[in-house]
């Protein structure tokens, strides 16, 4: 522990998650709390050079040694202990991003429940039955449980898939903070806290803590980045003497809605982000997105991306999800209806069409000259929703038609050829690639 010389200093002696050490002086100097409860003064540079004219015996504080490289066989290093997917590996701090509404709660318990029983429930093949310790700051145990349980009905998990693999425990009945800042400025980790975690994940051999969400782990400004990169330093040191992966689940800021989010949206100081070695975003299907894709509620889909992967290759697509309700069947009538996450895949609309279909298509193109501009009368668009019997007048089926054409682009079965238009205008035209 550092302060000031001549700094007052005062240490309350309490127990467990309550021990609180704060610290006072004039220039609200900011102070870590050591492992042990002791006051070590720290003299600035200044009374180092004073004391060191005068002759007086300089006391180190820190002892550090230059560690020398050890040449070892690659061959030899161990694999990284990647526990879920390229998403969670054990001894690193890996954070979610999601605005409000999107479902990362319910992903949250799917990927727990995926993680426990083994099972691959979300396209994602765990490399073993995992014990994972789930901590939701923000709702009682029950709605958890809801959650939970109704993952558990979707998935048709069994009471064994779960029992002694799955932790579960809510801020309402105990706060979990990892640090607080005090009136003085002073930003002090509550490192019994921070001992007692290490200790519970030890013992019971949890391999993946997951704490939803990260601002209800402190109590410091938001946007102190030197305050979260702090504490975020201390959630890799717990990763570290746990031999576990930590996962925290972080709110985006206010954004207009359709905004991409990214890394670079998570609400508060950036240090969070940059001390995570993976960062994953959840981005909300768009109305647009909804009508290419041809769904009812474009709101009930969201897809996730690894935005940051320093221990991985990045991922070059986004995997789509679903929102789908389950009924408890806690009361008359179903009871509470509960959003449980599920897999999607984008819809490929080529998959729908035969080679008949596509025959259709080739006669009426043949049939006059067609423009590949979308803003064009002649539009090669018309000829496709002719032959296909779809309404360029409803969104979903012009989206669908663009996407056909661009497929068939593609894949070499139309091409675009250079001409001249009525009025000897160059244009670009479609045509049928008919095979010589």
């Amino acid at each position: 522990m550092f302060s000031k010389q001549g700094a007052k200093a005062r240490i309350r002696p309490t127990c467990g998650a309550n021990a609180v050490a704060d610290f006072e002086d004039e220039d609200n100097v900011r102070v870590p709390i050591p492992d042990e409860p002791v006051i070590v003064p720290f003299d600035d540079a200044r009374r180092r050079r004073d004391r060191a004219a005068e002759g007086e015996p300089q006391r180190a504080t820190v002892v550090i040694t230059a560690a020398p490289y050890v040449w070892i066989d690659p061959a030899t290093i161990p694999v990284r202990d990647w526990l879920y997917g390229r998403l969670l590996v054990r001894r690193f701090l890996t954070v979610t991003i999601a605005p409000g509404g999107v479902g990362k709660s319910s992903m949250i318990a799917a990927e727990a429940l995926a993680m426990v029983s083994g099972r691959n429930l979300l396209d994602i093949e765990p490399v073993r039955r995992l014990k994972v310790w789930l901590w939701n700051l923000e709702d009682p145990q029950e709605e958890t449980t809801r959650k939970v349980q109704a993952a558990a009905k979707h998935f048709d998990l069994q009471p064994q898939d779960i029992e002694g693999q799955l932790f579960v425990n809510s801020g309402r009945d105990h706060a979990l903070v990892i640090a607080k800042e005090y009136r003085n400025g002073s930003v002090v980790v509550m490192r019994p806290v921070i001992d007692n975690l290490v200790q519970q994940i030890s013992e019971n051999a949890i391999d993946i803590v997951i704490i939803d969400p990260f601002v209800s782990c402190h109590e410091v400004s938001e946007n102190d980045n030197s305050a979260i990169d702090m504490i975020a330093k201390e959630w890799s040191r717990v990763a570290e003497l746990a031999n576990c992966a930590v996962h925290l689940v972080h709110h985006t800021r206010k954004s207009p809605a359709g905004t991409e989010i990214t890394t670079d949206s998570s609400r508060g100081a950036k240090a969070l982000t940059d001390a995570a070695r993976v960062a994953r975003a959840l981005n909300q299907m768009t109305e647009d997105e909804g009508v290419t894709a041809g769904v009812e509620n474009h709101r009930l889909y969201f897809r996730a991306i690894n935005d940051k992967t320093n221990l991985a290759p990045p991922a070059s697509v986004s995997v789509w999800f679903k929102i789908a309700s389950v009924w408890l069947d806690n009361a008359p009538g179903g009871g509470d209806s509960v959003g449980v996450v599920t897999p999607w895949t984008w819809p490929d609309p080529m998959s729908a069409v035969t080679t008949f279909d596509f025959e259709k298509v080739a006669i009426a193109i043949r049939k006059a000259d067609w423009r590949k501009d979308v803003r064009s009368t002649s539009w090669v668009g018309k000829a496709v929703a002719s032959a296909l019997d779809l309404d360029l007048d409803k969104k979903s089926d012009k989206a669908k038609v663009a996407t056909l054409i661009k497929g068939w682009l593609d894949n070499g079965s139309l091409m675009v050829v250079d001409g001249f238009d009525e009025q000897r205008r160059p244009r670009q035209f479609v045509q049928v690639c008919d095979a010589e």
